[in-house]
């Protein structure tokens, strides 16, 4: 059942139209997934339609059982709601693909990986979660994403615009709200929303802007979201935000067959008009009105010690363009980041709390030099460098709960193991068995 007061708010806020609504929220959910470029082409049972204002988001007429499918486990997609996909077309419009950019709210990485896409090689993105408990699966999935332009974060907005004064040209903060549109997915936020957890949530939502405004530069882009319906946690903010701490509101193109619906600021998607759940985005721009004075960076201890020179060559030779990345190695473990953004990732190593940094590239074990899991998945590695093995989907199901492998007439040594084509880790033959490398907290623990 729906909440009571929230039926009256829906009703108050969209009159006759609130009853379609209610209805709404009373039929399935959606599917929808959004492409990685690691694979060309993916099938499904059942049929497709592409999302409209995403050119890689696509709904499914069935929601298949994603954790038996190996291509997510190796990033060839997201589940992600489309609705939230709209910040495409946000980003396109404001947002130059060369910009620094941090989503504030990051966890568990839908629109992290989304931004991730859009920057490409010529951006970088930090992502940040708040939650210790959420950090590490954004991380996850940061990684198995595979483009290695992202920081993974763990620090409060305050934090951000202490250390990190005018450093961003963009910020997403897709705050956490009172999540009135997942009422079709997720029973517990039904069970949870109350007029005081709008009030709550609100407040919450106007301290996580005000602490994080000053990382933003001036002539920056704040991206603000939710997937709520409400007025209190949506325009209000947004126009507090725009009197209170300066800043001009802006139109976001769309096609009116897409059924969005435009708040005195922003845009709702609304379930019963548009093919998704309830999200809310508006897209501010920081008046430059303040003097323009950017953190200075500063570097890490020990940022650019570099392992043995033999082990230095053998790892670039593990990346198809080797001169784009730097490499850091740190108590024997080597990472590789966006050469382009060196300084500024430096930086954020030395006064922020890194849960990863662009993607693991090595590990010292005993007398030599050996790939760790995050090469595996990222889109620079030269697949070459190693030895393929593709394996069956039952043995690719094996291998991702982490369990014995048996795999005849493969060669001895480190093994890349592939499914239809595509990375999903290590293993290493050693003669009578291959020993399975998959990372033990990201295996398969329930089917």
């Amino acid at each position: 059942m729906l909440p009571v007061d929230f039926i009256e708010s829906m009703r108050q806020q969209l009159g006759n139209e609130a009853e379609q609504l209610l209805r709404a929220l009373e039929t399935e959910p959606v599917t929808s997934i959004r492409l990685n470029t690691k694979l060309d082409v993916l099938t499904f049972e059942g049929d497709t339609d592409e999302v409209p204002w995403h050119l890689d988001g696509y709904y499914l007429s069935q929601r298949p059982q994603f954790t038996l499918d190996p291509l997510l486990h190796a990033g060839c997609y997201y589940v992600q709601e489309a609705s939230s996909m709209f910040i495409q077309q946000a980003l396109e419009q404001y947002v130059d693909t060369s910009s620094v950019v941090l989503d504030l709210c990051a966890a568990p990485g839908g629109k992290s990986t989304l931004i991730s896409e859009y920057l490409g090689r010529d951006g970088l993105l930090i992502a940040n979660e708040v939650v210790r408990q959420r950090v590490f699966i954004l991380s996850e999935n940061i990684q198995k994403w595979g483009n290695g332009n992202t920081v993974v974060t763990h620090n409060s907005a305050a934090e951000y615009s202490e250390k990190c004064r005018h450093l961003f040209d963009c910020i997403l903060v897709d705050a956490p709200c009172s999540g009135e549109g997942m009422f079709r997915k997720d029973e517990q936020a039904r069970n949870e929303w109350s007029l005081r957890a709008v009030k709550q949530c609100a407040e919450r939502q106007r301290s996580i802007l005000m602490d994080v405004w000053d990382a933003l530069r001036p002539g920056g882009i704040l991206l603000y979201s939710t997937c709520t319906f409400n007025q209190e946690e949506n325009e209000k903010n947004v126009e507090w935000l725009a009197e209170s701490l300066g800043a001009e509101v802006l139109p976001i193109d769309y096609d009116p067959a897409w059924g969005i619906t435009e708040g005195t600021v922003g845009y709702h998607f609304y379930p019963h008009k548009t093919r998704g759940e309830g999200f809310y985005l508006c897209a501010l721009r920081k008046y430059e009105n303040e003097e323009y004075a950017p953190v200075r960076l500063k570097s890490a201890k020990n940022t650019h010690a570099e392992p043995r020179p033999e082990y230095m060559r053998e790892m670039r030779s593990w990346l198809q363009n080797p001169d784009d990345w730097a490499i850091r190695y740190t108590d024997r473990f080597a990472t590789a980041y966006p050469n382009k953004f060196r300084e500024l990732i430096d930086h954020m190593s030395a006064q922020m709390t890194c849960i990863s940094t662009g993607f693991g590239l090595g590990e010292e074990r005993g007398k030599g030099i050996a790939p760790q899991h995050s090469l595996s998945m990222a889109k620079d590695l030269r697949k070459e460098a190693f030895p393929n093995v593709a394996l069956t989907r039952e043995q690719a199901l094996a291998y991702l709960r982490t369990e014995a492998l048996t795999l005849n007439d493969v060669p001895l040594g480190l093994l890349l193991l592939t499914y239809e084509g595509v990375p999903l880790g290590f293993a290493k033959n050693v003669g009578n068995r291959q020993n399975n490398l998959y990372p033990n907290e990201w295996r398969i623990r329930h089917l």
